[in-house]
């Protein structure tokens, strides 16, 4: 029983922990975010050139440059992004996750979530506060692999890139996203 509080005590540290990197205190706000997508953005493009077609035939995209992740039983990410359409930013979203399972370590991450269809972009910017679901396809390249656009794009209206690991979180685990349009 004593295994199983800690966990759960660890994990709600981790969650606890995670959420308090994201507060507005003392940040520089949208200039940084801006900033940082535009960073990932161009990473992306040069690493997989595949995704440049891909974000050209999206309707939009949200950049988050940088997602951290940690747990022990139970565990969580966060991240702050900016949805960009046309080339413009024009909302910040934050990304929180919570999982639960056989898990342990820790990681960060970057992930883009291209909206390939006009409908899946409105149903996004519409809700307020979307959890990621059934309808999206993820994309992660490993080495120089490319993505090929054309097959991916006709599977599913949202395609999810992740890419930029580093650290190791393993284990087998039930987990939600959820994304919160923020002010910065």
């Amino acid at each position: 029983m004593t295994q199983t509080r800690r966990a759960l005590i660890f994990g709600m540290g981790a969650a606890t922990a995670l959420a308090a990197c994201g507060n507005g205190v003392g940040g520089a706000g949208a200039a940084t975010i801006d900033a940082r997508a535009d960073s990932t953005v161009n990473q992306m493009y040069s690493q997989y050139p595949g995704t440049r077609a891909l974000g050209q035939k999206a309707a939009g995209m949200l950049v988050m440059p940088l997602v951290t992740e940690a747990g022990l039983g139970f565990g969580g990410a966060y991240g702050r992004g900016a949805l960009r359409v046309g080339g413009a930013t024009v909302d910040y979203y934050s990304l929180v996750k919570g999982s639960g399972g056989l898990q342990i370590g820790a990681q960060q991450y970057a992930h883009v979530l291209f909206f390939m269809t006009d409908s899946a972009l409105m149903n996004f910017r519409c809700s307020p506060g979307w959890a990621a679901g059934a309808n999206i396809e993820y994309a992660i390249p490993e080495g120089g692999e490319t993505l090929a656009a054309e097959t991916t794009t006709s599977l599913a209206p949202i395609i999810a890139v992740i890419f930029g690991k580093s650290g190791l979180h393993v284990g087998a685990t039930l987990e939600g996203v959820k994304y919160t349009r923020i002010i910065p």
